[in-house]
């Protein structure tokens, strides 16, 4: 490998993992939000109207987010092509298993399956936002939200949906988090057992803690 393409091979990867982080920040703000509707439906809807309605928020901070969603997957599967097509030609005799974990050599497969729940998460709640605020131009109810999202997972397949893809996104995270780290430069050896365990919880905690809440929703419907 020559040295211009070892070094952008590291910028690929640090662009990799800092949009990564990026999505790792947003994912735990919107656990905090959605961990209010177990505790007090008032305090979901008003921290729910003011990410809703705050412009802030809507057309700087939600572009972004999107934007950070289409470039983390894009960059995902150019770097796996890349690295399945390193692996053919310079480890053809070298046994993966032994030298890496599966869930580093199967990023890909959590990573569309947590696209494929995105899809539907968008399909589920941004599209019917946008529907309401800018098509029907509706007057903004602030209490409406936690009725939306109790609503949301009276049906048991979307409920199964959900927990599967969370599942997945556990299994994107466990590789992911300290990947992140690494690529930046923050984990190192003296570190990477401190960040390991971090990302651990972090990869079951947070994936765990939107399953008891889509379960919640479900068994608690009148």
């Amino acid at each position: 490998m020559s040295k211009s393409t070892f070094y952008t091979s590291v910028g690929y990867k640090i662009l990799m993992a800092l949009s990564g982080l990026f999505l790792m920040i947003f994912l735990l703000q919107h656990f905090v939000i959605n961990s209010l509707s177990l505790i007090s439906p008032d305090a979901f809807n008003e921290a729910s109207h003011f990410m809703g309605t705050n412009p802030i928020v809507q057309f700087l901070f939600q572009p972004i987010l999107i934007f950070g969603v289409v470039f983390h997957f894009i960059m995902g599967f150019f770097l796996d092509l890349r690295n399945r097509k390193s692996r053919s030609n310079s480890y053809v005799y070298n046994k993966p298993s032994a030298n890496s974990s599966w869930f580093s050599r199967n990023m890909i497969i959590s990573g569309i399956t947590v696209l494929a729940f995105l899809a539907i998460h968008f399909i589920d709640f941004w599209i019917p936002e946008i529907n309401y605020k800018y098509i029907q131009q509706s007057t903004e109810d602030p209490t409406r939200y936690y009725h939306e999202l109790h609503e949301k997972f009276a049906l048991l397949p979307r409920v199964i949906a959900y927990v599967v893809a969370f599942f997945f996104l556990s299994l994107h995270l466990l590789h992911g988090f300290q990947s992140s780290f690494q690529s930046v430069g923050v984990s190192t050896n003296k570190t990477r057992l401190t960040f390991n365990k971090i990302g651990n919880i972090f990869a079951i905690a947070v994936p765990f803690g939107f399953i008891v809440i889509a379960l919640f929703h479900y068994l608690t419907q009148h």
